[in-house]
């Protein structure tokens, strides 16, 4: 399909709430698809819509440590319908945010409602990685970024450092 370019941050497009699909039809499965090529072109374990640009709630994710055998989840409209007490603590980087880590602490263990690429309702229980990488990429359906998890000092130092990098990268050559 089509790699399409990741916004980064800082960009008002990141801060949407996003529109729920009706029905997972061929156009959504067509930006699934192509949100899966941007996240593995881009290195990535997790994309959702806004971060390229698209106001639906659509979201994938592939934490699978073997990319020869890729394990993909493609979600509309996700839905966290449970938690757990216990948490998980993971340093976690966006490629909206590039080069940016930060640990933030969230459910350990998740469980995802959403449409899959056939329209078909599923659950999911998601542990470890993945149910945070599922969490990381929900917030995004809401305009919350990962950093926003974090202390505002050092949120601010990021978000300052980002806007500087735009800045340089914005600026025509004389």
């Amino acid at each position: 399909m089509a790699i399409r370019p990741v916004i980064t941050a800082p960009d008002p497009r990141l801060k949407v709430t996003c529109k729920a699909v009706e029905k997972v039809d061929d156009s959504v499965r067509r930006l699934m698809k192509d949100m899966l090529d941007s996240m593995y072109a881009a290195n990535g374990i997790g994309l959702a819509a806004p971060q390229v640009g698209d106001r639906r709630r659509v979201i994938v994710v592939d934490c699978s440590r073997d990319k020869k055998v890729p394990k993909h989840y493609c979600m509309a409209n996700p839905e966290i319908v449970w938690t757990s007490e216990e948490t998980f603590t993971y340093e976690e980087g966006c490629l909206s945010l590039p080069e940016q880590y930060a640990d933030v602490t969230r459910p350990a263990r998740a469980r995802i409602r959403y449409l899959d690429e056939e329209n078909e309702i599923r659950e999911l229980e998601a542990e470890g990685l993945l149910a945070v990488c599922i969490q990381h990429e929900m917030d995004h359906l809401d305009g919350v970024l990962f950093v926003e998890h974090i202390s505002s000092l050092k949120r601010n130092m990021i978000m300052r450092r980002l806007a500087k990098i735009k800045r340089l990268h914005e600026t025509p050559a004389v």
